[in-house]
């Protein structure tokens, strides 16, 4: 069974700096994309950043320069380092992993895990 747990959300003031860690279990991790999520009270999900299985990234144009994904294979787990967080970034942030069968595509993958969440607070 698939796993996804985030952790590292939390309050910060503008400028301020996040990084959100997400560790996956039961999942074929190297051979799929993994990805982070967001969404804001009253808005849709959306896309943040990207990491396929061939190693290319990419990111929402709102977070490029200042949000930074990556992963560590040996632990399993992804990254996403946010800096200059700005009051627009607070939303709640999802981890999620490509799925055969998932509802959601972006940047060519798509996406069917999803991850609890964590809760990200930016104040101005």
């Amino acid at each position: 069974q698939v796993q996804l747990v985030e952790s590292g959300g939390g309050s910060v003031q503008a400028g301020g700096s996040l990084r959100l860690s997400c560790a996956a279990s039961g999942y074929a991790y190297r051979r799929n994309c993994m990805g982070w999520f967001r969404q804001a009270p009253g808005k849709e999900r959306e896309g943040v950043a990207l990491l396929d299985a061939d190693g290319s990234i990419g990111y929402a144009d709102s977070v490029k320069g200042r949000f930074t994904i990556s992963q560590d294979n040996a632990k399993m787990t992804l990254y996403l380092q946010m800096n200059s967080l700005k009051p627009e970034d607070t939303a709640m942030y999802y981890c999620a992993a490509e799925a055969p069968y998932g509802r959601i595509w972006y940047l060519g993958c798509r996406f069917g895990y999803w991850g609890q969440g964590t809760q990200v607070t930016v104040s101005s």
